[in-house]
């Protein structure tokens, strides 16, 4: 046996879980992200930012989805979001919502699709 501390459980994983990274917390001003909304890294990081918001940064270096960055940091969304909200507070980042649609394709156009893929 080996006297250097175990860090990982091979079967669950990190010993830290992931809400221990956000205190607890489960409301936080990213709690209104959609998955789709865009973030962009807009200041430097400053010294006292967590390894997960430093890997958000770099991650965000050019515009990323929110849903992209849980996928980049391997963090489920709802953290993310939390540490999300806490960085577009400190200014940190810029999320800019999804665009919303301008027209919608009429009704026979997608059922053209629709039967053009069933075809298939």
């Amino acid at each position: 046996m080996s006297d250097t501390p175990q860090w990982l459980d091979e079967d669950a994983g990190p010993i830290v879980r992931p809400y221990a990274l956000i205190r607890g917390r489960t409301r936080s001003s990213g709690d209104s992200l959609d998955l789709v909304a865009t973030v962009r890294a807009v200041g430097d990081a400053p010294d006292d930012l967590s390894p997960e918001q430093s890997l958000i940064l770099r991650a965000a270096r050019t515009p990323i989805s929110v849903a992209d960055v849980a996928v980049e940091v391997d963090l489920p969304v709802g953290v993310v979001r939390v540490l999300l909200g806490d960085m577009r507070d400190q200014g940190l980042i810029s999320v800019s919502a999804p665009s919303t649609a301008g027209s919608r394709p009429s009704e026979g156009i997608l059922k053209e699709v629709i039967n053009g893929l069933r075809a298939l």
